[in-house]
């Protein structure tokens, strides 16, 4: 059975998480933080793949904070939803992602983490979060 990856508690210890609020304090890079458009909840899509192969490995959800422990400590940081708090992928399962390269979208509503991926990057132990094809019944342009 795969292990889940270990979260970061809480935001940076000089920057306590507000109660209730959905903006955690930050210490990304203000023209990096004016580029961004983020849902409600102050997060930004993070689309992961594989530098060398492009190879699409997951999508996980990043606040202004988990965006600058990205950049800065080159290991892929995110934000859980559901847990409320910052997780460091592959801290337990050794399932590491380093960062090769981070780019913003044209809208600035997601990144596309490029990452050397160490094991699965699926927390159920898949090499990849998207190994479900679903039917296409469309007709095919060619």
């Amino acid at each position: 059975m795969p292990v889940p990856d270990a979260p970061v508690t809480g935001a940076h210890p000089d920057h306590p998480q507000p109660v209730g609020g959905s903006r955690r304090p930050s210490r990304l890079d203000p023209a990096i933080a004016g580029r961004l458009r983020r849902t409600p909840d102050g997060l930004v899509a993070a689309v992961v793949r594989q530098h060398d192969s492009g190879e699409v490995l997951m999508m996980a959800w990043m606040d202004d904070e988990a965006l600058h422990r990205t950049l800065t400590t080159g290991r892929a940081t995110y934000w859980s939803r559901s847990r409320r708090e910052y997780w460091v992928k592959g801290a337990t399962s050794g399932h590491h992602q380093y960062v090769r390269s981070v780019a913003l979208d044209c809208d600035g509503d997601a990144v596309l983490v490029s990452v050397d991926q160490v094991g699965a990057a699926c927390h159920t132990g898949q090499r990849t979060c998207f190994s479900t094809e679903l039917p296409v019944t469309g007709e095919v342009a060619s």
